[in-house]
């Protein structure tokens, strides 16, 4: 079975983020943009020559931090990305998971 390219499956998760946050589903939304996140970071890994068959999006995602050469701005969206929810499942930072996965994409994949 031929897997679907990088546009096609983070597409897909960002839709059903968007989808999750119009519902009021905010973390179902978080859990998406971190899966699209995980995407990106496996097809910038590949580009790269490093193949990660085997690691979660989480991982991807946590392997790229401090990668060499990331583009600036990449290590604090990667920290956003990564961190795990309070006790009242609130991030405690102030960033939108969704956006930034987004940004990452555009700033790792498209320029």
């Amino acid at each position: 079975m031929r897997r679907l390219d990088w546009r096609t499956r983070f597409a897909r998760e960002m839709k059903m983020a968007d989808r999750a946050r119009a519902e009021g589903n905010e973390g179902k939304a978080r859990v998406c943009a971190r899966r699209a996140a995980g995407i990106v970071a496996e097809e910038y890994m590949k580009r790269g020559g490093v193949s990660t068959p085997n690691m979660t999006a989480y991982e991807r995602v946590k392997l790229l931090h401090g990668w060499p050469g990331l583009p600036e701005g990449v290590d604090d969206v990667i920290g956003h990305l990564t961190t795990r929810v309070n006790e009242n499942y609130e991030l405690p930072v102030d960033a939108d998971l969704v956006a930034e996965a987004r940004w990452l994409a555009k700033t790792l994949l498209e320029s």
